[in-house]
């Protein structure tokens, strides 16, 4: 659940940029690969008297951005469950097993675009289809470009996916069945 924000985010951050922007969209066509060591996919679910922050140390993905049809862009990523990282062992693990990403029988949740929407200049809407722990939902996703330069597109993501759908929601209501995603990403072209 966590992979469709990375993914679509991207596409839709290169494909907004106007005309008369710094940056032309022609500039920005073409294919790129996720750098994780520039990157971050960070969560945050709120909980009553707090609330639990973590992020996602493996990942990868592509993006390609076509100049002739933003909506033909195209994202694939795929983040890797078992490199959760909250800072508390005990609460990594917890997620990590059956009873929240079950990692084991479910080693990759992946995310696929269908399409992608220019909302402003610099923004898009990235749709797509989500899959986690073998269920599959439409998810959409905010991207806002960051900047291009010497082959390395950046941008920032953000969306909300809920937990629940995907067989996730032990600790509700404590915890929020809302996910937040906030993820920065680098891609390199080639």
């Amino acid at each position: 659940m966590y992979t469709r924000i990375l993914g679509f985010a991207a596409v839709a951050a290169c494909l907004a940029m106007p005309v008369s922007a710094a940056v032309a969209l022609g500039d920005a066509a073409g294919s790129y690969s996720i750098s994780p060591a520039s990157s971050s996919i960070r969560f945050s679910i709120d909980k009553v008297g707090g609330g639990l922050n973590g992020a996602f140390a493996r990942f990868k993905g592509s993006i390609r951005i076509d100049n002739s049809d933003v909506g033909r862009s195209q994202v694939n990523f795929t983040i890797f469950p078992e490199s959760v990282g909250t800072g508390q062992g005990r609460i990594d693990a917890f997620l990590r097993s059956d009873a929240v990403f079950d990692a084991a029988k479910n080693p990759e949740i992946q995310f696929r675009s269908t399409s992608v929407t220019r909302t402003s200049d610099t923004t898009a809407l990235v749709s797509g289809r989500l899959t986690a722990r073998g269920k599959t939902f439409p998810e959409k996703f905010t991207a806002e470009l960051g900047g291009l330069k010497a082959g390395t597109i950046k941008f920032h993501v953000t969306g909300k996916v809920l937990r629940s759908r995907y067989g996730m929601d032990v600790g509700t209501p404590i915890y929020s069945n809302i996910v937040d995603f906030d993820m920065t990403l680098t891609g390199k072209r080639g």
